[in-house]
């Protein structure tokens, strides 16, 4: 699955890239039609003071409670303030609803100084009792911790003593207080909601919220709308509207661009950005971004109360069988091939790009392409090939596996082709499922394999305690946090002690351990941490923020600055037409860095959330 911006999560499978091939000379627009509004309106919108941005990933749900798509979650940061925000430079913690934090020597009491020029876009002020109601709803409602109960399991109390003061007091000392990446809602609003596991928050608008923009309208699968909040307190974004456009189809999602009709298109896949590179008025970014790419295997789906479920083929469950098959990936043809170099092969479950965090399997541990040794590991194990050449399973059975693709990712498509052939060598047969959404037999169980996906956040928490036992469902019958259904005893006592550990050194060394258990288990298989390939135009936008600031993202950030930050062309054009040089800008104006003709944006990235799908 894939999630957020959270990195939440999310599971993009993130989350997770979705781009398809870019055939040269491509014309084709497959617009979505919104209800109602001529094309001729839509064009218009989309030329004048309106951002539209292309995605192609599905809203989970508009309820931050609820949400863990990298979409979702990324819009959630536009519509709320979360108490810390991370600085577009260098990812530190900085000011967001609180101005201040301490905590007490003991590190169990922490105090937060809510400001006092943030209101909610009814008019009402935003007060610590906002967020003391948010995080009491998460920690005694379990439908109102799906999204992000973790980052409450260790609350053992929340007070707002008076408007402006918020205390938090900790069973035990928490690791991520300056990093809790909830947003935050108003309590007028929310407490009068029933149900919080059906509340989806899409059907009154606009929705009230006291980030950057505001939600005004939404479409399932058409759109979703913003207008600026003109009373944001760190100043109103500068276009009049913002417009997420969903495409299922990423060629129509550029031919869009191409055509001016959008201003942003992210996920954009190698042979794209090579042809918009020559566009006139688009520019390309490629850059680290914060996404990993990799295979998770089922490793039994089962609840809190031990019933198990779900049609997972029960070979995987066999350590021996899960090498085999991590031996037999080339990573380096799939960065080579498939992202044709805008990629770092995979390693560790956090990339790169979070150095102090990234780690890599030492010589003796790492599980190089072997598809000989991998042979040897399926033999040892009693997985002999039949006179047919094909690996019998304990059942006499041949081995036949099934993987579940996201339709909308070319990525995943291609990759599925390789592992049929480097599978298939070994004997083992592999059905690529490609769906609309992966959703639904993910959370029952019913797959062996499925390409996964997270947007990591600078403090890699939340995707680290979707693979802890705390967050499997229930029962069968509930979704839980979960990624993957991983209940391993000894990552929950590494993820136990990381989430206390306040030394940083310390607790890298702890995360490195996480991910070297994840990776032995062999339930998760990263294989690239590619690299954020997108585009948009000069003559809509006339700068935007990074993050970094230095050659850094603009999709699925791990804040607003991007679209907050963006300034609208004012329609100038050189002489042969084309448009003037675009800034890419930092916060505060000091230009960073300049994105002109021929200049490309060119470091590796990595890669995850929020995301999920």
């Amino acid at each position: 699955m894939v999630m957020v911006t959270k990195a939440p999560p999310r599971r993009t499978p993130a989350p997770r890239a979705l781009r398809l091939l870019l055939a040269s000379g491509v014309t084709a627009v497959s617009l979505v039609a919104v209800p109602g509004t001529a094309a001729a309106e839509d064009d218009k919108a989309a030329t004048g003071n309106t951002l539209t941005v292309a995605v192609s990933q599905s809203i989970d749900s508009l309820s931050p409670f609820l949400a863990q798509k990298l979409t979702s979650t990324s819009i959630h940061r536009l519509a709320y303030e979360y108490l810390t925000n991370y600085d577009a430079k260098d990812a530190r913690p900085v000011p967001g609803l609180a101005t201040a934090w301490n905590s007490s020597p003991d590190k169990l009491t922490w105090t937060y100084t809510i400001r006092e020029d943030s209101t909610w876009s009814d008019g009402k002020p935003a007060t610590a009792e906002d967020a003391a109601w948010t995080f009491n709803k998460m920690m005694t409602d379990p439908n109102a911790a799906t999204a992000n109960g973790s980052f409450t399991a260790n609350f053992a109390q929340v007070t707002a003593p008076d408007p402006r003061t918020l205390v938090i007091r900790l069973k035990k000392p928490q690791a991520t207080m300056t990093a809790l990446d909830v947003p935050i809602v108003p309590k007028h609003v929310w407490e009068k909601v029933g149900d919080f596991s059906k509340f989806n928050n899409d059907k009154q608008f606009p929705i009230v919220g006291n980030g950057p923009f505001v939600i005004t309208d939404f479409k399932v699968d058409q759109y979703i709308k913003l207008k600026p909040n003109k009373t944001f307190w760190r100043g109103a974004p500068k276009f009049d509207e913002l417009v997420f456009k969903y495409y299922k189809d990423g060629d129509a999602a550029v031919a869009a661009l191409q055509k001016g009709e959008v201003s942003f298109v992210p996920n954009l896949t190698p042979a794209q950005a090579d042809a918009l590179k020559t566009q006139k008025n688009i520019k390309v970014n490629d850059a680290p971004g914060r996404r990993f790419f990799a295979i998770a295997t089922n490793p039994g789906a089962r609840a809190k109360d031990g019933k198990t479920f779900g049609n997972g083929h029960k070979a995987l469950l066999d350590p021996a069988v899960r090498k085999a098959l991590f031996l037999a990936v080339d990573r380096t043809t799939i960065v080579d091939k498939v992202f044709q170099g805008h990629a770092v092969e995979g390693e560790g479950y956090i990339p790169p790009r979070f150095g102090s965090y990234f780690w890599k399997p030492e010589a003796t541990q790492k599980r190089a392409y072997d598809p000989a040794g991998a042979a040897k590991v399926l033999d040892a194990a009693g997985y002999r090939k039949n006179a047919d050449g094909r690996r019998v399973g304990k059942d006499g059975k041949p081995l036949d596996f099934r993987i579940l693709c996201h339709a909308t990712d070319p990525n995943d498509k291609a990759i599925g082709k390789y592992l049929q052939e480097w599978w298939g060598k070994l004997g083992i047969g592999l059905k690529v499922e490609c769906l609309d959404s992966v959703s639904d037999p993910w959370v029952k169980g019913d797959y062996d394999l499925a390409f996964d996906g997270w947007s990591v956040n600078p403090d890699p928490d939340y995707v680290l305690s979707i693979h802890t036992c705390g967050t499997l469902p229930a029962t069968p019958k509930d979704s839980g946090a979960t990624d993957n259904f991983i209940c391993d005893k000894e990552f929950d006592t590494l993820y136990a002690q990381q989430a206390v550990e306040y030394d940083a050194a310390k607790r890298a060394d702890l995360v490195k351990r996480m991910q070297s258990r994840l990776y032995d288990t062999g339930y998760m298989n990263i294989m690239a941490y590619p690299n954020a390939l997108e585009a948009y135009r000069t003559d809509q936008i006339a700068s935007i923020t990074t993050m970094p600031e230095a050659a850094g993202n603009l999709w699925g950030q791990d804040g607003y600055w991007s679209w907050w930050s963006a300034v609208p062309a004012t329609g100038s054009t050189d002489s042969d037409g084309g448009s003037s040089t675009g800034v890419i800008v930092g916060v505060g104006a000091a230009v960073v860095l300049l994105v002109g003709a021929g200049v490309v944006l060119g470091l590796r990235r990595r890669s995850t959330a929020d995301d999920r799908e």
